[in-house]
């Protein structure tokens, strides 16, 4: 009977163990799956119509992009009369502002010593007329805009799109 007692005690020792050493496993691998936020298609879409109609209202006919936090793109819309190639530097801008994580223009003051090298990566661009889109301080990903004479006109129309979905951003960094 005694070896009866000891084998369930330390059957219980045992299990205790057991369940300490799973618990630490396990928190160790809670970091395994990451959930992050994205905009909608319908956020992003609405972005880069906006940046379009602002544009066109001031008489420039521009292309409009917006990516995710990855660079992958989400939409892009090319104003009627804008050159095929508005697009892609449209993107590219965008895609600058994920890699530096700031507005194109503010990037390319800031790192002015390395423009040139930067502009040989694939799909980037160092020039003005992209913006983050941001909620509550989660980089959601970039709009560029492309076609305006000059790349202060682009990021303004860019920064007029925003504007119309500012209320749209902070509601969801609530969530």
């Amino acid at each position: 009977m005694v070896d009866f007692a000891v084998f369930i005690y330390a059957k219980g020792i045992l299990m205790k163990a057991l369940l300490s050493v799973l618990a630490v496993i396990s928190s160790l691998w809670a970091g395994d799956v990451v959930s992050y936020k994205q905009m909608s298609l319908e956020l992003a879409t609405v972005i880069a119509q906006e940046a379009v109609k602002t544009c066109r209202e001031r008489g420039y006919q521009v292309s409009a992009v917006v990516v995710d936090r990855s660079g992958n793109l989400q939409v892009a819309l090319r104003d009627v009369y804008a050159s095929r190639f508005t697009t892609e530097i449209a993107q590219r801008k965008a895609n600058t502002v994920i890699l530096s994580g700031t507005d194109s223009g503010v990037f390319r003051k800031n790192r002015e010593d390395i423009r040139q090298e930067l502009n040989h990566i694939d799909g980037i661009i160092v020039m003005e007329g992209a913006l983050p889109v941001i909620s509550g301080g989660t980089l959601l990903g970039a709009i560029g805009v492309s076609g305006a004479p000059g790349g202060d006109k682009d990021a303004s129309c860019a920064e007029a799109a925003l504007k119309t979905v500012e209320d749209r951003l902070v509601f969801a960094s609530d969530e």
